[in-house]
């Protein structure tokens, strides 16, 4: 009876969405959302009937954003090294494959081992241990405001989201200008450029805000401002520029971080635009038609970059979903779209086949990834090709 009562549960909210969402279209000619609500809903659901998984994940999820209250904010002043701009408000990195040079006295100019991460890169000397403690602290703040409708949650996220990127003391430029940089090289590289993926939660929190009258006018202009300001140094700066040229999943990863920030900015033509050309051309330029990557797979953690770059292009799809426009059926004339780059994997996963190519580090977490893909496609694109291979999977745990 608890089931069936649960199904209606469901179906009840698919329908308020359906006509919500429709309504709501009317009213903002189609503006769409980053922030995805049925799944959100659909979770706290299971909390809501006791789901043993449901309910665990949730006490971890609130003990860990309790926990974040005993901290203060993050901030790009907080670190230890100075930018060449000498303003520690300019956001700094160091290319995390670039070592100290053992034949210089100084270590300069640094050089390269990809695929081993030096140390030296991930502590507070620069701002990317800070910035991914940042994006960790407001999606768990996030989905704990969201599943325990407790304001408290979402008043922390107001308090960093202010202190990130508004307040004078503590805000940051919105630039990258000092990303990924090399000692003894260069000030700051396009690559670093990637590590602002995850702003894409605060995106999120912010659509959650506005629709629940949390967000205050002051903010919302602020972050808007903000975000335009971003938008603007990633299109037409360098560094930008650059990225947007690379051949591999650095490309991929700048249209998906540029695009969902043009969502949120309400550009929803030149987002269609650019998914149904630049992207489109990505995914031909980029997969084979045999579905290898071969940029992905020349480096030391290919089958770990071949997933990343499947996953992201995965996300440019379900992003084409919200304005309309189909990137997971795009296909070449030879055979080249995503599709076949997951079809390509999945001997790998099954281990059908031996990976014949360099892996220096455990890929388990990149086929747990590339698992859960498989099961959104399935879920989302009504892609039921790979149901088989995942039902295979299931069986083996």
């Amino acid at each position: 009876m608890k089931n069936k009562v649960s199904f209606f549960k469901r179906i009840v909210f698919l329908l308020l969405v359906g006509l919500g969402g429709v309504l709501f279209a009317q009213k903002s000619h189609k503006k769409s959302y980053l922030i995805e609500y049925e799944a959100l809903e659909n979770q706290k659901l299971l909390i809501k009937d006791g789901d043993k998984d449901a309910v665990k994940n949730y006490n971890q999820l609130i003990q860990k954003a309790d926990s974040l209250f005993t901290l203060g904010s993050f901030s790009v002043v907080h670190k230890t090294g100075v930018p060449p701009s000498k303003s520690k408000h300019d956001y700094m990195s160091i290319g995390p494959y670039w070592w100290p040079n053992p034949e210089t006295a100084n270590g300069l100019p640094y050089i390269r081992k990809d695929g081993e991460k030096n140390p030296e890169t991930r502590n507070n000397f620069t701002d990317y241990v800070e910035k991914d403690n940042f994006l960790v602290a407001i999606k768990t703040l996030t989905k704990a405001y969201y599943f325990s409708d407790q304001k408290k949650y979402a008043d922390k996220v107001l308090e960093l989201i202010n202190a990130w990127f508004l307040e004078d003391a503590t805000k940051m430029n919105p630039n990258l200008n000092y990303g990924q940089y090399i000692p003894g090289i260069s000030e700051g590289r396009c690559f670093g450029i990637i590590e602002f993926g995850g702003i894409t939660e605060v995106i999120k929190f912010l659509e959650l805000a506005k629709d629940r009258n949390l967000l205050a006018k002051k903010t919302e202009k602020g972050m808007f401002n903000w975000f335009t300001a971003y938008s603007t140094w990633l299109q037409n700066s360098k560094l930008g520029k650059e990225e947007a040229t690379r051949k591999n999943n650095h490309a991929t990863h700048y249209d998906l971080q540029l695009l969902n920030i043009l969502i949120y900015l309400n550009k929803t033509a030149q987002v269609k635009e650019y998914l149904s050309t630049i992207t489109k051309a990505r995914i031909f330029s980029q997969i084979e038609p045999d579905g290898s990557q071969p940029l992905e797979l020349a480096r030391t953690k290919s089958f770990s970059y071949s997933v990343m770059n499947l996953h992201a292009f995965l996300e440019l799809a379900i992003l084409g979903k919200k304005v309309d426009v189909n990137l997971w059926d795009e296909e070449s004339k030879d055979g080249r779209s995503i599709k076949k780059g997951y079809q390509y994997m999945l001997p790998y996963v099954t281990k059908e086949k031996e990976w014949e190519f360099q892996q220096i580090k455990d890929r388990k977490n990149s086929e747990e990834k590339l698992i859960r893909d498989l099961q959104y496609i399935s879920n989302n694109f009504k892609e039921y090709s790979f149901d088989k291979i995942l039902q295979q999977i299931h069986q083996k745990k």
